[in-house]
């Protein structure tokens, strides 16, 4: 399973009603992180910040959220790719002193963060933790501190960092902020409801949740500025539209809208590619839940086999994947997930899932559905083979713990305990998104848009490392 590292969201509001549609877009993001969420909004001149570990659900409520009542405020949802999982890493990450206050939140993933923080540290900075989400919110606040002009700010941010950015940021001298790197490699949505309130998010579903029915995405290299009450959107660096394929394939919420592709009819696409590349030898049709439920739909319509929900999810378990380590992931996998067994005993059941990235997940839900009697178990999967790490925001492991990295696909198949194991081709995966020449295919092909980030995945391949975090605990030394 995958991780990602984060849901971001901000609002401009007539009346002082920010952070209540903060909440409901926050909730609507949280698939795209469960460590931690937090609220960021101005309250005069001052900045005030409530985060905390968990849910959002868990940790917002009326109380919390009648005392951050604000025209202007900013949200966040974290998964780490970077740091780790405490309260001091958490977004919106807030940077002040006498005179000048910012708070900041973002998606993505830095992949030079750990130079732009030894240059940071040489002229004065401290930090409190290893996280490129603290690096990205000192290096704003120093550039604005200088110079007070958040064009020129993120202008200065464009020409110094690489790697995957959608941001959200708030000043104290009431500027709401919010731009997107030039590949576009997140996405960043905003929309205007009747009432003239401005909301910003991740992914259309938090604007649907707030009932704002049209929305235009954040162009990639454009700094999108709400002050006094207006708005304006300026091109700051030309796109170099690459957009994340698994944002597609996996993380994106199905009722979402992409780059004006709706996430649900690419994933049935998926699928009608994979019925168009295979003939299955099964007799059932069961998606891993939830997101390979619209390619099991396709095949199912191209093959004329049933679908059957034969896995049931625990809806109150979450993605596996937001565990932090791989033994956390491993322990709940059985907790999230249960056999209907009296749909797979005797049955020959073509398994459809998104991606196998370790290939431990996938071994163990083949496990649960021998052991509840299934007569064969055929795998299909919507992407190709993932060979590479990802530098740009999914928590995709480092090289040596990626299973088709040095395998072939029948030894995967023999590794994982399936029958027979069926990839997407990178043709099919191609048709199905339909933005050709404008996705991120780093992790499928070890060929990445950024220059460090091939350095990156160049050095860490080369050194050979067992964790990804080791990685970034040698560097930072």
């Amino acid at each position: 399973m995958l991780g990602e590292n984060c849901g971001i969201t901000g609002a401009y509001t007539i009346d002082k009603i920010a952070s209540y549609l903060l909440y409901n877009s926050l909730v609507a993001l949280q698939h795209r992180g469960q460590e931690a969420c937090g609220i960021a909004v101005l309250n005069g001149n001052e900045i005030i910040v409530d985060k905390s570990l968990g849910l959002v659900v868990n940790n917002f409520n009326l109380e919390r959220l009648e005392k951050l009542k604000s025209n202007l405020g900013i949200g966040h949802v974290r998964y780490s790719t970077t740091g780790t999982s405490s309260l001091s890493e958490a977004h919106p990450i807030h940077v002040k002193d006498k005179n000048v206050e910012i708070a900041l939140a973002f998606n993505g993933n830095i992949v030079n963060f750990l130079k732009i923080r030894k240059e940071l540290k040489e002229i004065g900075y401290s930090f409190e933790t290893n996280s490129d989400g603290e690096v990205l919110a000192k290096l704003f606040f120093d550039e604005y501190k200088r110079t007070g002009d958040v064009e020129k700010v993120v202008d200065s941010i464009f020409n110094k960092l690489d790697g995957a950015y959608s941001v959200v940021a708030l000043t104290n001298n009431e500027e709401f902020i919010a731009f997107r790197d030039e590949h576009g490699f997140r996405p960043l949505n905003f929309g205007i409801d009747n009432n003239g309130n401005i909301l910003i998010a991740s992914e259309t579903v938090a604007l649907d949740v707030n009932e704002i029915s049209n929305f235009q995405t954040i162009n990639p290299g454009e700094i999108f500025i709400v002050k006094d009450g207006n708005y304006k959107r300026k091109k700051l660096r030309d796109a170099k539209p690459t957009y994340c394929m698994f944002e597609y394939v996996y993380f994106s919420r199905p009722d979402s809208v992409f780059e004006n592709k709706v996430i649900y009819e690419v994933r049935y696409n998926l699928g009608k590619e994979l019925a168009k590349t295979y003939k299955p030898d099964a007799e059932i049709i069961v998606p891993v839940p939830d997101t390979s439920r619209p390619a099991a739909e396709a095949i199912s319509q191209m093959t004329g086999l049933p679908v059957v929900e034969g896995l049931i999810k625990n809806r109150y378990i979450g993605r596996t994947f937001i565990m932090p380590t791989q033994k956390e992931r491993d322990r709940n996998v059985k907790a999230k997930l249960n056999v209907v067994k009296s749909l797979i005993k005797d049955r020959k059941i073509l398994l459809i899932d998104d991606s196998i990235v370790r290939g431990t997940t996938m071994k163990r839900i083949i496990e649960m559905l021998r052991k509840a009697g299934a007569k064969r178990v055929e795998v299909w999967i919507t992407c190709p083979p993932i060979i590479s790490p990802c530098f740009y925001g999914i928590d995709i492991a480092i090289h040596g713990e990626l299973i088709a990295l040095n395998k072939n696909v029948e030894e995967i198949a023999k590794e994982i305990g399936a029958d027979k194991l069926c990839y997407q081709t990178m043709e099919g995966l191609i048709r199905a998104i339909d933005h050709e020449n404008k996705l991120c295919l780093g992790c499928l092909t070890g060929n990445y848009p950024t220059k460090q980030a091939q350095i990156l995945s160049d050095d860490m391949k080369n050194k050979e490392l067992k964790e990804r975090s080791r990685y970034w605990e040698i560097e930072a030394r």
